[in-house]
């Protein structure tokens, strides 16, 4: 029986519920209820973001590591995600994922072998719950924006591995906020060039050459297949007295 978690409460069987918190929350509002019901939702809003810069507030220097979640064991893309957290954590790092399988579940597990702190931050989906086994500091959130306001406000850089719309969201806010300098010293690495070349020669040949983006935006983001250079370029921009 698989368990469905929504926040700190564990669901089973017919108690498990057909749309996620975040879901309720961006659902159409049918009925002035939400007068009643929104308010009471800030604070539980509130009490996500307390308890993650409670947990993670002593974190020290770490990176995100994002990829897909249906990546296979077998594949050289989760060696590669294994590859990454382990030689994070030899260099001084910790390393944040989304907590589930695939490869946020590689990157944990490099981290946790390692001997490092191996950071998962989970999400209340119905087809995604809890956090994987490699996990040693996890929190689960409800609500999207607070648990994405975490991989970026105690992150250093940003590693990304072949991955679908969840690894977009999470590149394309990480670009956002470097852009309009909102942050700033935060290294974007992809890792693949088969991978990423074809959405980063979109970019450059359409939306900069059609003036939506300016040409040196595509600066901020680093593409490679040497692991090791990924993880060089993603802790580049943390001072060497900022890891022990």
């Amino acid at each position: 029986m698989n368990d469905y978690y929504q926040g700190p409460v564990v669901l089973r069987g017919r108690n498990v519920p057909a749309q996620s918190t975040s879901g309720r929350l961006l659902s159409e509002q049918d009925a002035p209820t939400w007068l009643h019901d929104d308010p009471w939702r800030v604070l539980r809003i509130q009490s996500e973001f307390v308890e993650g810069f409670g947990a993670l507030a002593e974190l020290g220097p770490a990176i995100s590591v994002f990829g897909s979640a249906r990546t296979s064991p077998q594949t050289q893309e989760y060696a590669d995600g294994v590859h990454i957290g382990r030689t994070l954590v030899e260099r001084g790092f910790a390393v944040i994922t989304g907590g589930g399988p695939g490869v946020m579940e590689a990157a944990n597990k490099g981290a946790h072998e390692a001997g490092g702190v191996s950071v998962g931050l989970g999400i209340e989906l119905p087809f995604e719950q809890g956090v994987n086994e490699y996990v040693n500091l996890g929190i689960n959130f409800r609500y999207f924006f607070a648990r994405k306001t975490m991989f970026v406000k105690y992150a250093q850089g940003f590693i990304a591995l072949p991955g679908g719309f969840g690894t977009f969201d999470e590149l394309f806010e990480a670009l956002t906020l470097v852009q309009t300098r909102t942050i700033t010293r935060f290294p974007i690495v992809l890792v693949g060039h088969d991978y990423w070349d074809g959405l980063l020669d979109w970019l450059r040949g359409t939306v900069a050459v059609s003036g939506k983006i300016s040409p040196e935006n595509l600066d901020l983001i680093a593409v490679t297949d040497d692991i090791d250079e990924a993880v060089d370029l993603a802790t580049a921009a943390v001072p060497s007295d900022g890891v022990e």
